[in-house]
């Protein structure tokens, strides 16, 4: 059984990682999509999706990525296509991992089984809140797993948040 797990991962954290191994004990292929993968160098998007991906690859040992797939998921403007586009990228899956609302309706309306993947500490985990403790340089680093701590760094993620 295939499954695929949407997000923007701006950066791929600890609550990510999470979600990855809770869609991984339900499936034996995991699809995961970057999804916002045509913007980047926003404030809400500041990581290109090849930067987002390297941190993704980072993040998990090499018996993981024998299981996932990492493909690339662009914004549509037309909800009700956005779905469809997917299928385009991604042909199989039989789960969608979900825990945005709009995502499990859009999904839902189409008959995806859609489940919802528990976040723990998702004030600490999201990516805004991370965002914002690299620009203050509070203590981030703790909550991103060691592989997009070194893509953050090397890509000097501080210095382009404060340019945005």
């Amino acid at each position: 059984m295939n499954g695929l797990l949407i997000g923007r991962f701006q950066p791929f954290h600890l609550g990510h990682f999470e979600a990855v191994n809770f869609a991984l004990s339900k499936v034996d292929m995991l699809f995961i999509g970057i999804g916002s993968s045509n913007k980047s160098n926003q404030i809400r998007n500041p990581f290109t999706a090849d930067e987002r991906k390297e941190m993704i690859i980072s993040s998990l040992n090499d018996k993981t990525l024998q299981r996932v797939s990492i493909q690339y998921i662009p914004d549509s403007n037309d909800h009700s296509k956005w779905t469809h586009s997917i299928d385009e990228i991604i042909p199989e899956y039989d789960l969608v991992f979900s825990n945005d609302d709009f995502t499990h309706e859009l999904f839902g309306k189409r008959g995806k089984n859609v489940i919802s993947v528990q976040l723990k500490s998702r004030q600490n985990l999201s990516g805004s809140n991370i965002r914002q403790m690299i620009l203050a340089d509070d203590n981030w680093q703790e909550f991103v797993p060691d592989g997009t701590r070194n893509v953050l760094l090397k890509i000097g993620a501080k210095s382009r948040l404060e340019d945005l």
